[in-house]
Order: C-alpha cells, then structure tokens, then sequence
C-alpha cells in the first residue's frame, strides 16, 4: 500500500488532534506527515516530536508547495482562512479535508465546489458524526423510511465559555477581521457547529447529503464582550417540510447537553432527552408502539474522519460529509445573521461575571432554553422579556452574504 503524504495546516489547538493521530498511527493507516504549516508551531504539544522526525514545518501553504507537494492538505486554521487554503491545496494537487465550517459565507463555499470539481480532487469537510457508525447507522434507517417523513427536530447545547476561551485568538467572537474578511465566529457556527449539521444531514437524500434551508428566523444575542453572538435560538424550515430549532449558549453557568429529540411520522430519535430516558448517553429511536431501537453512543472526539478521508482518496470509499453537505450549514448560519444582523445585548442586571478568567452568564437564561426546547418555541414568543424576534429570511436562491437585495 503507497503511502498517503499529507501537510497539515495549523498544528496547534484542535491541529493537535490531527498531528497526534498520524504520528501514532499513520503507519498503520499507510499516512505519513510530509510538512507542517503554521507561523505559530510551538503552540503544537508535538513540536519536539515533528522536529525529532525532521518533518519540515513552514510558515504559510504557498511554501510548503514551493518544494513540497502532498496527497493530502488538512486544514485546522480559524474559520477565515479555510476557502483559501482549500484552493491553495486544490491548485497545488492536494485532496483536503478542512474542518468545520466549510467557511464563513455561502459564495465562498461556491467558490470551493468550483475549484475542486476544476480540479478532479476530493474536499471533506469535519463535521465528525457524519463519519461515526452509531450516526450512520440511523442515517440508512431515515433514509430507508424507517421512521416516516421527518417533522420537527429539535437540539439544545449548554456548554460555559469564559473569557479566556474568547482571548485565546484574535478571530474568536468575530464577524470580520481586520481586513474585511468575513469570520462569523459564533457558538453556532464553531464549538455547538456539529449538532446544527447533525440535524440538516440526518434529513439529506443520500448517505452524503444535507437537506438544505429554505427559511430561517434566528434570536441572537450575547453576554460577552464579543462582535457576535454567544446565544443563538434558530429556527430552520427546510426543503423536505421539517421544522429544526437550534438552542445553543456559552453564557450560562451549568454544563448542559447536547440533548435532542428527532420527531418522525412513526417513532422519536433522541440523544440524552430527559422525555427519553433509554436516550442517556445514546442514540435511541423510540417508536409508537412502544418499541426502541439502539443506535449505540457517538464518538464527539473521534478522528475517524481522517482515515476515511484517506480511504475515499484512495478509492476504497465516498466523502460522507462534501462541500455540497456543509454548505446547507453554511447557509442557516447566514440566514441566522441575515435575520438578525445586530446582536442583541442581554440586559447588564442579568449578566453574572464570575472567576477568574471571568464567566460572564446570564442570569435565568438556562432555564428560558430549556424551557424553548421543551415547549419548541424561540424566546421572543415566550414573552421573555429580553426577547427580540429575529426577521424571516427566505433562503431560496440565495447565493451571497450578506445578500444583495
């Protein structure tokens, strides 16, 4: 078996999983890191290891292809960089997988399609449970019609962020950077990113494709010193007729989820929902004659992409998560910006800002989420009284952001 060589592109925070991964087991996966690009390497845990092997490491990509090609170009860089990176590496005879998100606006996923069918490679995408076993086992029975037309689904992620989650780069929390470049960095469309996509790609036509969005109506709001938002409640009507309602938040104080509960005709799939208590820690579906099915538990950390990007380059398997599949991503977190373009700031009496690094959380603000969750409405029309409804948004032809009419 001819060995995979592969650059990797920013080897540090979630980088790290990338390098540590092939340097332990590359050689039973027939991977080899050729180069490493990153103008900060020493924030990599592995530094020591990669110069110990003399794998070269550069400071941008154009570089490395200087005197390096490689099979693979993975790319873990901030949300901004990933549409060009992936041409770079397209251009230059690398396949790529490039983390979630695909990139920050829809124009610019376009742009990535265009260069790789110019091209003839592959691009992956790493929303990573559209790789696991658990995941892609329910994905066959939906698209068996095992459960009937989908109607609603819904998912709410409570996870804390403190300050230094936010000044741990000059992009995090940011709409643009400082030349103009659009980042759109948010809970939704970064940490909680993967629960979003679960639900669009659960609904697709294949085993590789997303439903997309044709209306989206978002409340988005913040607590945190930051350009965008902390908080997002998002509602979703999609292609296919299903409702999805997204809840995600880094300003609370309790550790909370991801929960969700996937309404079909004839059975509930649901992950952790306290309605569902076989769903703890699994996949379960729940059918109406009482009957359960177990999918088994997801793997949130796993790095099973890689080796199935790798297999597919090699012809021995599809992309499970394509450009085409990340973009409808792409498009309800443009909707949801499009539907509220200025962030609503949480009223100061509600804010609690705690420890050190500090936690800015908002007080009641657990509850009011669970309660939308549960009740499957958005803030705004459960009369609290922060709340501010977003615009609807129709997502039919749209091709820009921010759209042009």
């Amino acid at each position: 078996m001819d060995k995979i060589s592969a650059v990797l592109i920013a080897i540090g925070g979630y980088g790290n999983n990338y390098v540590r991964a092939i340097l332990n087991e590359g050689d039973i996966y027939g991977v080899e890191i050729t180069g490493a690009v990153d103008p900060y390497p020493e924030r990599c845990m592995h530094i020591e290891e990669l110069k110990k092997r003399g794998i070269p490491i550069y400071s941008d990509l154009e570089e490395f292809y200087k005197t390096q090609k490689a099979d693979l170009a993975v790319i873990s860089s901030p949300i901004h960089f990933h549409c060009k990176q992936t041409k770079v590496a397209l251009e230059n005879g690398s396949n790529v997988l490039c983390e979630k998100p695909a990139s920050a606006t829809v124009q610019e996923v376009q742009e990535m399609i265009s260069t790789r069918d110019r091209t003839g490679l592959k691009v992956a995408i790493g929303f990573q449970w559209a790789y696991d076993p658990a995941y892609m086992e329910l994905k066959t029975d939906v698209l068996k019609g095992l459960f009937g037309k989908p109607r609603r689904l819904k998912t709410l992620v409570l996870w804390p962020r403190n300050m230094a989650y936010y000044r741990r780069s000059g992009w995090a929390g940011r709409k643009k950077d400082e030349k103009g470049n659009w980042i759109l960095d948010s809970v939704a469309n970064n940490a909680t990113a993967h629960f979003l996509h679960n639900m669009l790609h659960l609904l697709g036509k294949g085993i590789e494709k997303s439903t997309m969005p044709v209306e989206v109506m978002a409340e988005l709001y913040r607590a945190n010193p930051i350009e965008n938002f902390d908080t997002s409640s998002i509602r979703i009507l999609t292609e296919n007729g299903a409702e999805i309602l997204f809840y995600a938040s880094h300003a609370v104080k309790n550790l909370f989820g991801p929960i969700f509960a996937y309404e079909f005709e004839s059975a509930i799939v649901a992950y952790n929902d306290p309605a569902i208590p076989e769903s703890v820690n699994k996949l379960v579906a729940r059918f109406k004659n009482g009957n359960i099915k177990e999918y088994g538990s997801p793997d949130h950390g796993s790095i099973r992409k890689l080796w199935k990007t790798v297999d597919a380059i090699r012809g021995k398997d599809i992309i499970y998560c394509p450009l085409e599949s990340a973009m409808s991503h792409t498009l309800a977190i443009n909707g949801a910006q499009e539907s509220m373009p200025e962030i609503v700031e949480f009223p100061e009496k509600i804010v609690k800002r705690e420890g050190e690094p500090v936690l800015n959380w908002v007080e009641g603000l657990e509850e009011v989420l669970k309660y939308c969750y549960r009740e499957e409405v958005l803030p705004s029309e459960a009369d609290i009284s922060w709340a501010k409804p977003g615009k609807k948004i129709s997502m039919i032809g749209y091709t820009h952001f921010p759209s042009k009419s």
